[in-house]
């Protein structure tokens, strides 16, 4: 079968960029023929995919409001076109709006079928907006396939009136190869050994809630040091409250994060809405437990032998949970070795196609 992926996929940085890279190694396996169309990126020319995945882009601009209405009209025509050069079987979106109605418009267009991952935000943020709501509802009540990461996420589209015999339940997976506690801190990266590490991976943007980090890390009994790998429209915003808070440490988007994270004592995950958060699994899989808090799929993955959850936008309450761990080194040792073992059962990506 020819398979297009439409969204986010490597060089983008991101848990649904993940996502589409292990499903496009998973549909290889089972002997598919993978194409994608991706948002513009500058590396993406530079970036080595495996022979058997086909990567083009369309060009949006970078600003908030205009990438993604852009991108509705330029990967409309771009997706229309590839459908008809490379016969493509089914379009699978990433992300309900724009990917999904793009994927929704051109398969009906051709009579193709059409698939929709639904991650998080778009079903827990954009469809919160009347407008946007109705578009979801069309999109997801005119594709074939409705893939869903986590089991709060299925009832919130079975409330919008989606048949449920189209909603599938398909966890996010993670690379255990790729990420293991064995790799070392790339060369660039310096850290303080004398001091434990604590480390956020992700966009910096509302949802993430780091802003209650830098909060927390003010509160801190322990003296850590605070790495934040990511970048995102409130870099600026949270530069400037970190300037007065000591230990924190801005590193920006990396494509290392796996040589990364293994050097870490604590992931922290402090977000005020989530899907099903890939960097969890990631850290997991690296051998490091984790302080996250109570949404979203995050109540699925972290169980009390491999981390602490918390209420979001609660500064105190995580502070004082960072503190239990890096107070008591045989808690948090005795949790480092069980956490592999949590994401056994998240290590492939299920399809209902």
């Amino acid at each position: 079968m020819k398979i297009c992926l439409l969204g986010q996929f490597p060089p983008h940085i991101g848990g649904v960029s993940s996502h589409s890279y292990l499903l496009s190694q998973k549909l290889i396996e089972r002997e598919d023929e993978v194409y994608v169309l991706t948002y513009p990126h500058p590396k993406i020319h530079d970036t080595t995919y495996p022979d058997d995945i086909h990567v083009e882009s369309v060009w949006t601009p970078s600003i908030k409001g205009l990438r993604g209405l852009i991108f509705l009209f330029s990967a409309f025509f771009k997706l229309n076109s590839m459908v008809r050069r490379y016969d493509i079987d089914l379009i699978h979106a990433h992300f309900v709006l724009p990917p999904g109605l793009i994927g929704v418009l051109v398969g009906k267009l051709h009579n193709k079928k059409t698939a929709v991952t639904i991650h998080g935000s778009d079903i827990f943020i954009q469809a919160r907006k009347p407008f946007l709501k109705q578009l979801t509802r069309y999109v997801l009540k005119n594709t074939d396939y409705i893939m869903v990461v986590t089991e709060t996420i299925r009832k919130e589209v079975l409330k919008m009136g989606i048949s449920p015999e189209k909603v599938y339940l398909t966890p996010n997976a993670v690379d255990i190869h790729k990420f293991n506690p064995n790799h070392q801190l790339p060369p660039d990266v310096v850290i303080d050994n004398h001091k434990p590490t604590l480390l956020f991976v992700g966009n910096l943007v509302n949802q993430k809630g780091v802003k209650y980090l830098l909060e927390a890390k003010k509160q801190l009994e322990s003296d850590a040091e605070l790495l934040i790998v990511g970048d995102g429209p409130l870099k600026e915003e949270l530069e400037l409250q970190a300037k007065d808070i000591s230990g924190v440490i801005f590193l920006g988007a990396r494509r290392d994060v796996e040589r990364i994270i293994p050097s870490a004592d604590l992931l922290i995950l402090p977000s005020i809405s989530e899907g099903f958060p890939i960097t969890l699994l990631e850290s997991l899989a690296s051998g490091v437990p984790v302080v996250a808090t109570r949404v979203g799929g995050v109540r699925d993955i972290v169980k009390k032998e491999i981390g602490l959850v918390v209420e979001p936008a609660d500064p105190k309450a995580l502070s004082e949970a960072i503190d239990t761990l890096l107070k008591n080194n045989k808690l948090r040792l005795e949790m480092k070795g069980r956490c592999r073992e949590a994401v056994l059962n998240y290590t492939s990506v299920k399809l209902p196609y």
